[in-house]
């Protein structure tokens, strides 16, 4: 029990660590900083949907079964991203006409984009307790998302603060957004151990969920502009650390 909720708590101390840049930095992030974080989160995302999530559901069903899950992973957030009105860090506002506040809006996407990284550790746990998905592994994609969630929890703290809020409030809603993957973990958890059968529907179904928001929202971030090559430097060390580590300790 103890491991399980270590498991769900991490990613959210992820967010935690990473909002707290704004009482250390400036009132805004360096964009070379910024660009390597978001390559660096983009390939942690990529690795661990492949390895924690993909894989050891194609070896617990048939590959019509992952290929169902996954699409329905990406439905499900292009949905979720389309009906919600929020505001992306550095983009304009997206979904229906809303007269919420920046910073309202900013904290909706961030936590439409936290809850598929808590759905997946929330899967990879149900799989360490009714399959043969080690509790490591699922550790480990723990403890993946939760480094992920630093760069994120300062990138999306840091705006804030630049916008005119202050430390306390930047660090606050920055903290707030990642309470949803401890949420969603447990809910997935709750579900799955229902029954074990859906285990080869969610965990492509999760993997789908992170891959559209590094699709949608973290790499065309870290295209922008100058010095590109550094988020894909990022990409290449986050991934290579989330993949060793998964194999590692899974």
């Amino acid at each position: 029990m103890n491991a399980i909720i270590t498991a769900l708590l991490i990613p959210f101390l992820g967010t935690a660590l990473g909002s707290a840049f704004v009482f250390f930095m400036k009132k805004e992030m360096p964009e070379l900083f910024q660009k390597t974080l978001l390559g660096f989160a983009s390939g942690v995302m990529v690795a661990a949907a492949v390895w924690s999530l993909i894989i050891p559901a194609i070896d617990m069903g048939s590959i019509a079964k992952v290929t169902i899950g996954l699409l329905s992973g990406f439905a499900f957030l292009l949905f979720i991203d389309y009906i919600t009105p929020h505001i992306h860090p550095k983009g304009g506002p997206e979904g229906p006409a809303s007269k919420l506040s920046r910073t309202t809006m900013l904290a909706l996407a961030v936590t439409i984009h936290n809850f598929p990284e808590g759905m997946a550790v929330g899967v990879a746990i149900a799989g360490a307790t009714t399959s043969d998905f080690s509790m490591a592994g699922a550790l480990a994609l723990s403890l993946g998302i939760a480094i992920q969630n630093i760069p994120e929890g300062a990138i999306i703290s840091m705006p804030l603060r630049s916008a005119g809020n202050s430390r306390l409030k930047a660090f606050g809603v920055g903290t707030l957004s990642g309470v949803v993957e401890p949420l969603g973990g447990a809910l997935v958890l709750l579900i799955a151990s229902v029954t074990t059968a859906l285990m080869p529907y969610l965990l492509p179904f999760a993997a789908g969920a992170m891959l559209y928001v590094v699709v949608e929202e973290l790499i065309p971030e870290a295209s922008q502009g100058e010095h590109s090559n550094l988020s894909t430097i990022g990409f290449a060390v986050g991934f290579a650390m989330m993949m060793v580590l998964d194999v590692v300790m899974g």
